[in-house]
């Protein structure tokens, strides 16, 4: 089912075009062949060697004091007895592979397109400017993309920027759902708006808006207990610094243009763009794809 759905799998597809054999380029939920494979005494095996104390992290937010949540968890743990052993900790990305290009050939009406490339890890001091330049691209229906991809030319329904960050990397780029004949239109307009945010044209206003939508949605955030509870459990696993709420206020108002700028001539320059497609032709996707990184479409041939 899931790989029935392309504006999903071309993000799978995306990941695996950054991020090669690398274990940050294999889907999450595994591939056919290898679940197929895998029997009773291999889960049993994987489940005693990593649900350990070790490997456990656990986080709680809301109507419990700490005192109180160390004895639960002590108490639980003399119950189970759990095996002590360190933490698995996968093989740390010390370089990204060339950028990479990923096709998956369906009958599909539109195309499912993704541009982008290795992004930031979670510590990385630049990631409030990252989550700034995430908003201006494509975060929100008065970002750059949306509003020249949709709203002024009708060229796509759904067309978006991500950033996701790890403990070692990250990976920043947009998608793009649209008709084969928009296709390579699209992907221009997108380089366009890249290059411009890149040479510090931002628009007036237009940084203010992204430090104001995203300190609400930080805000908006703090009212959920699970999502305070999740915070707290990410910092742990990542090993990341837990900052407060006014700290990280200062640090989103502290980040100027030429800092975003940067950014996005550092990580989104042409020549580091990796794309994946899903859709009917794969020369059209190509043709278009080469439009952003020239090198790219000459490289996967070779």
């Amino acid at each position: 089912m899931y790989e029935d759905t392309p504006q999903e799998l071309v993000h799978d597809l995306f990941s695996e075009a950054v991020f090669g054999s690398h274990a940050l380029g294999r889907p999450v939920i595994g591939t056919a062949d290898v679940i197929s494979t895998i029997s009773r005494r291999a889960i049993a095996a994987y489940h005693r060697a990593m649900y350990t104390g070790g490997n456990i992290v656990v986080s709680a937010a809301g109507s419990v004091t700490h005192d109180r949540f160390l004895a639960l968890l002590q108490r639980a743990e003399r119950q189970s007895a759990p095996e002590r052993r360190g933490a698995h900790v996968r093989r740390p990305l010390v370089q990204a592979p060339p950028p990479g290009l990923r096709f998956q050939r369906k009958e599909t009406e539109q195309y499912h397109l993704c541009l982008g490339a290795p992004g930031i890890s979670r510590s990385d001091r630049r990631r409030f400017a990252a989550s700034l330049l995430d908003g201006i691209l494509g975060g929100s229906a008065s970002s750059r993309l949306f509003q020249e991809i949709r709203e002024k030319r009708g060229m796509a329904y759904s067309v978006y920027s991500f950033a996701s960050q790890y403990t070692d990397t990250g990976l920043v780029g947009f998608y793009v759902g649209t008709r084969e004949e928009n296709l390579g239109p699209a992907v221009e307009i997108a380089i366009e708006q890249l290059g411009e945010i890149g040479a510090g044209k931002l628009r007036k206003g237009e940084l203010e808006r992204a430090k104001e939508s995203l300190k609400g949605r930080i805000t908006l955030s703090m009212e959920s207990t699970s999502n305070r509870m999740s915070r707290l459990g990410k910092s742990l696993i990542s090993d990341t610094e837990l900052l407060g709420f006014d700290r990280i206020i200062r640090e989103i108002d502290s980040v100027d243009a030429d800092a975003v700028a940067e950014l996005a001539r550092v990580l989104l320059a042409p020549e580091r763009l990796s794309a994946a497609g899903v859709g009917p032709d794969e020369e059209r996707f190509r043709a278009a794809v080469g439009r952003a990184n020239a090198t790219l479409v000459p490289r996967a041939a070779a």
